[in-house]
């Protein structure tokens, strides 16, 4: 399985954060081809490491790499990529992709 991990800073404008990601962001996404799974924290994010500008945490997850290149090489996952940078500057988010496994 491949997941994709997108952590965010705490926005300047939080209501319109909430408002675009949940009205916007989330449903477009949700129509990802091959998509499996997509979650986000409930609650506060708690560092036990010192980070303290983490605001919104989303995990997506594919079966694999590839299933998540061809998801995001759509309409739909490049309309997903331009709606990102409406939300959080490159700067305010770090992306993650990466195989998982089961130990």
């Amino acid at each position: 399985m491949a997941k994709m991990t997108v952590i965010y800073k705490t926005p300047k404008d939080k209501d319109f954060f909430e408002k675009h990601y949940f009205d916007v962001h989330v449903p477009l996404a949700k129509q990802l081809p091959g998509l499996l799974k997509y979650e986000i924290n409930d609650g506060p994010v708690v560092s036990t490491t010192d980070h303290t500008d983490v605001y919104r945490i989303a995990n997506l997850y594919f079966e694999s790499l590839e299933a998540m290149k061809v998801a995001f090489s759509s309409e739909i996952g490049q309309q997903c990529a331009a709606d990102r940078r409406i939300l959080a500057s490159n700067e305010d988010v770090q992306i993650y992709l990466y195989d998982t496994q089961n130990t």
